[in-house]
């Protein structure tokens, strides 16, 4: 009886001080670490995300580019910084869902090593061919390609990112034979697609909105279950009998692991508060990204889906990079 008074006495110790750090919490100002160099996508959307959260944190949250390996790198230094709320990582789709069935040898555990806060936005993908290819749809696209095996090649931002998985996805589901040109980034590819040394792609609406509004791309299908308000009259992938060729590039917000729950829920609701904001909104709406706010268990649903997804197609190809 007397243990067990001790016990409870320490739980009890342990609860009121997690209550009192989440009180302070934060002190100082937040770090943000990105996976990429500034001006791209992922740290446009970080620092818009980073001005929203500051807001509801009543700190400074600096936003750190620490790139390499896809986003893996950043990531793995949140993974080991000290779990006190004061280092946070803005996470994409490749440094959690494909790395760990990419790499032969993954840092971090995203499951084991990170507290998932919440997802923070999407950015819908599309189909672009360039116009000399003889196609005007997706289902043309795949009755040519079918009528011409290996003819039609498709270029990426590098193997084993979500560029060239999505491409693989898409020849699995339709069962036709694309040739994979990896580009080290996505404006080399969109270069090479504008000049039609290469045929095909599917990127980021945002990397190639401009040239598709120009015509010197023709937008096949977005591979999203909505269609995206940046093109509303292009059709999803689900639309032309693809329903499985799913390809939302997303990015969300981790903690170290050990990161004491009151904290993180601190976090956890300055970064919806964030996320529903209309100033936010508008910025992400500006480069086709769609606010994905969520609970830290509905992102640990979404990773383990997502997870599935795309270790199925990493094996299926047998692709693996050391």
């Amino acid at each position: 009886m007397k243990l067990s008074r001790q016990i409870l006495a320490c739980v009890a110790a342990a609860l009121l001080a997690g209550t009192a750090l989440a009180q302070s919490y934060p002190l100082r100002p937040v770090r943000l670490i990105v996976g990429f160099p500034a001006g791209g996508p992922a740290d446009i959307f970080a620092r818009t995300f980073a001005q929203a959260l500051s807001a509801g944190l009543g700190q400074t949250v600096i936003v750190e580019n620490k790139s390499g390996a896809g986003g893996v790198l950043g990531i793995d230094a949140v993974a080991k910084a000290s779990p006190d709320g004061y280092t946070l990582g803005f996470n994409n789709q490749g440094s959690v869902a494909m790395a760990p069935f990419v790499l032969s040898k993954m840092p971090f555990n995203p499951q084991k090593d990170l507290a998932l806060v919440t997802t923070v936005v999407k950015v819908p993908e599309v189909v672009v061919v360039n116009p000399s290819l003889p196609v005007a749809s997706l289902a043309e696209l795949i009755a040519y390609a079918k009528a011409n095996p290996g003819k039609i090649n498709f270029g990426s931002a590098g193997a084993g990112g979500i560029t060239h998985l999505a491409c693989e996805l898409l020849k699995a589901e339709a069962r036709v034979d694309l040739v994979h040109v990896p580009y080290k980034g996505a404006a080399p590819a969109v270069s090479d697609l504008l000049g039609g040394q290469v045929n095909m792609g599917i990127f980021d609406i945002p990397v190639v909105l401009p040239h598709v509004q120009s015509g010197k791309f023709k937008a096949l299908a977005v591979t999203s279950a909505k269609r995206a308000p940046s093109l509303p009259n292009v059709p999803t992938t689900a639309e032309t009998g693809y329903p499985k060729v799913i390809s939302d590039n997303w990015y969300g917000l981790v903690a170290p692991a050990a990161t004491p729950p009151a904290v993180l829920k601190r976090i956890h609701e300055a970064a919806v508060a964030a996320l529903r904001s209309p100033a936010l909104l508008d910025q992400f709406a500006k480069v086709s990204g769609i606010a994905f706010p969520s609970t830290p268990a509905e992102y640990a649903a979404f990773l383990s889906e997502e997870q599935a997804r795309w270790s199925t197609i990493i094996k299926a190809i047998g692709f693996k990079e050391d």
